[in-house]
């Protein structure tokens, strides 16, 4: 069992009408940099997953959540720091996803995903992503 302090993040795997799932690659300097992900960020403290989502969202890509669903909880210990990724799927939203911090963005189909390198902590995501979506 790890002794890192457990870092909590709220995960978005947001969907448009054809399926497609908006990906973001990670600044250079941040940790897992130049890596694409799923868009989201750390839970503060006192702020429930679903806001702290809305949050994000909002900082990251300017849209507004209006309807999401869970999809699952991933804990999964890197070398410098250990994380509980609560990922949920994003079905409705307004406004229209840009990279608001300057990052790219791209919508990719599930088959696609794995095209792209994402962190470690993503792969049962995408595993999950492609088991759900697996007969559409």
């Amino acid at each position: 069992m790890s002794d890192k302090k457990i870092v909590h993040v709220a995960v978005g795997v947001i969907l448009d009408e054809a399926c497609n799932i908006l990906i973001a690659k990670r600044a250079d300097e941040s940790h897992q940099g130049g890596l694409w992900e799923f868009p989201g960020g750390k839970v503060d403290e006192g702020e429930t997953v679903e806001l702290a989502l809305a949050r994000e969202l909002k900082e990251e890509l300017a849209i507004e959540l209006s309807q999401c669903e869970t999809l699952l909880e991933i804990r999964h210990d890197y070398v410098d720091k250990s994380v509980l990724l609560d990922v949920w799927i994003i079905t409705a939203f307004k406004g229209k996803a840009c990279g608001n911090e300057g990052q790219p963005v791209k919508w990719v189909p599930v088959g696609s995903l794995r095209d792209y390198a994402f962190p470690a902590a993503n792969e049962a995501i995408i595993g999950a992503l492609e088991s759900r979506f697996a007969e559409r």
